[in-house]
């Protein structure tokens, strides 16, 4: 498992301190597929079925194995964790050991390129899902039945319709914020002018009540956009005091981590990464794409972890000297797609070596838990 640091500043988190000296002990071998990092008592292989994870403080297990094209994960209030598998338009429900079972299918998902069942989100007993129909993107919401082990997806409704699509740039990433409002990101589907548009919803992370209404609250008077300006946002996460953090897809210069503002412009089309320019909030954080990707976010242990697709890394960054990062994972499990806050603390990581871009190895694509 490699462990790099960036810039050299930041406290390394703590279970990557415990794990590169466990790592090491144990030997380890960087950039092998078949050398998994692990706890020192499971060692996986192609037909191994993955333990429930351990409590030893710094250790990594492989959670889950075998999903195909997986793009979100999110927690039930009974702490189930549930994936949505992209282009299959399932969601499975993931046991205590990792085994998948298929809760549901949502229905007219209409897979192509990067588009198809994309970000889910659990609110007040029910399942939000973000998902490309024929007629464009959608959020629809589910009643959640069952108990664990049994959890399916009863009457839906669908809360908001005809968002952007296309082969590219769908965004696609929702998320419950502290204030109980919905939060989704939509990219801007190849047009990139609409991004500067507060009259369209390409470009945009959008604010919503859990029923679709606009909040009476929102930046713009009687619009859902709460910041423009993107390309293609693909990350959200909180920190305790409320910042509502995204990460952006750049076009070739930068890749973007934001701190967003209610009615902030971050300036896409007219620039990309930091330009300094009046009028538009420049990022947190910027990064060439070949080292970046960023998609799925999480905040985990005082840092911001960010999942990267084409750079193949987990960049960890210290709310506390947010300037910096530490490169986590790089290239040891090929194409990260989302980073989760488990409810018992550990970070979850998501592979997507299946999606049609990466290599699968036989196991992919892979929950990682990452256990502070």
């Amino acid at each position: 498992m490699t462990i790099s640091t960036q810039r050299g500043k930041g406290r390394k988190p703590g279970w990557a301190v415990a794990l590169a000296g466990a790592l090491a002990l144990t030997g380890c071998t960087a950039g092998s597929d078949d050398a998994l990092p692990s706890v020192p008592s499971f060692s996986p292989t192609s037909d191994s079925v993955p333990p429930a994870p351990s409590e030893a403080s710094g250790s990594l297990v492989v959670h889950a194995t075998g999903l195909t094209a997986p793009w979100s994960v999110a927690f039930t209030e009974q702490d189930v964790a549930l994936v949505s598998e992209r282009d299959s338009g399932r969601i499975l429900e993931l046991a205590g050991d990792g085994t998948a079972r298929e809760a549901g299918v949502i229905e007219g998902v209409a897979a192509r390129g990067e588009g198809g069942l994309l970000g889910i989100a659990v609110y007040d007993g029910r399942l939000y899902a973000y998902s490309t129909g024929l007629d464009g993107n959608r959020i629809e919401r589910f009643d959640l039945t069952g108990r664990p082990g049994s959890f399916g997806l009863g009457s839906g409704e669908t809360i908001l319709s005809g968002l952007p699509a296309a082969a590219t740039h769908n965004g696609g990433r929702i998320a419950f914020g502290p204030d109980g409002m919905l939060y989704a990101t939509v990219g801007d589907a190849g047009d990139r002018a609409r991004a500067q548009d507060i009259d369209t919803l390409a470009g945009k992370i959008l604010r919503l009540e859990p029923d679709g209404r606009v909040p009476a609250d929102n930046p713009f008077p009687g619009s859902l956009v709460y910041s423009y300006g993107h390309r293609n946002p693909q990350g959200l996460a909180w920190d305790d005091a409320g910042v509502l953090y995204a990460t952006e897809f750049g076009q070739n210069a930068w890749d973007e981590l934001n701190v967003i503002e209610a009615g902030g412009n971050y300036g896409w089309p007219m620039v990309e990464g930091i330009a300094g320019r009046d009028g538009f909030i420049d990022p947190l954080q910027q990064w060439s794409p070949a080292e970046a990707s960023p998609s799925g976010m999480a905040i985990v242990d005082g840092r911001i972890h960010i999942a990267n697709l084409r750079g193949a890394r987990l960049r960890s960054i210290p709310l506390e000297d947010p300037a910096t990062a530490e490169e986590l994972l790089v290239g040891e499990y090929g194409r990260l797609r989302d980073a989760v806050a488990a409810p018992d603390g550990s970070l979850w990581v998501v592979t997507n070596n299946t999606d049609g871009r990466g290599d699968p190895g036989p196991d992919d694509d892979r929950i990682l838990r990452l256990v502070p």
